[in-house]
């Protein structure tokens, strides 16, 4: 099993090349897998996988269930209204979380080659130009972790590019905060490639989860709930 992570009460999340995920058989993955262009396929059955070997870590019930998608695109589990899923995919990376009584969004980026200055002030706001000053690669690198929050945000509200995630102010170096009514974390301590996670307040579900968390003999370590 690929290590996961448990960010927050009810929050988990995994990251892992797609090459080393078993892709998922699932037939409602695969009929949704059919209908994209071949160089998709593989990258999407693989996040398809992690997804479903997340939820059979942390909460069993929900691995089995079909993803449906709401009117703006948002995924879903049917059937399950309670549990927030979300998947990722850069450069032949994926991610994905998991959440119970909560809605949450995962995003993951390679950092590009180089960033334009435009694009860059676009993203970094007021804080451009002082990213501008380091090497290009740690430029790079740094816009990208701010891009994974202000995505991961919009995720997990479901408004994806239509909340304008780029208007989300996210200072650099950041490693938690707030957009609205959603929390976010950046596992820069856990991850080499940019991936953060945003999440709502917890609210109880209609029926008790039967969450399991120990994986492989080992029990994630929750990161601290932070305001």
């Amino acid at each position: 099993m690929t290590a996961l992570f448990q960010v927050a009460d009810r929050v988990w999340v995994a990251e892992t090349a797609a090459a080393g995920v078993r892709p998922s058989a699932h037939r409602g993955d695969l009929r949704a897998a059919a209908r994209l262009p071949e160089w998709r396929t593989v990258e999407f059955l693989a996040g398809r996988g992690l997804l479903r070997e997340l939820l059979a870590a942390v909460h069993p019930v929900a691995a089995g269930a079909g993803v449906t998608a709401d009117t703006r695109g948002k995924p879903g589990l049917a059937g399950l209204p309670d549990v927030g899923v979300s998947v990722s995919h850069s450069g032949g990376s994926v991610a994905a979380g998991v959440a119970v009584g909560r809605a949450v969004g995962v995003d993951l980026q390679h950092p590009a080659g180089c960033v334009p200055a435009s694009l860059a002030r676009r993203i970094l706001h007021g804080h451009a130009d002082r990213v501008a000053a380091l090497s290009p690669e740690r430029t790079a690198e740094e816009v990208a972790w701010v891009w994974t929050v202000q995505e991961a945000c919009v995720k997990a509200s479901g408004a994806g590019l239509a909340g304008r995630p780029w208007a989300i102010e996210v200072r650099p170096g950041s490693r938690s905060g707030r957009w609205g009514a959603y929390r976010w974390i950046s596992l820069r301590d856990r991850s080499r490639t940019p991936f953060s996670c945003a999440y709502s307040a917890y609210s109880a579900p209609s029926a008790p989860p039967a969450c399991g968390t120990e994986v492989a003999g080992r029990t994630p370590t929750p990161e601290k709930d932070r305001p």
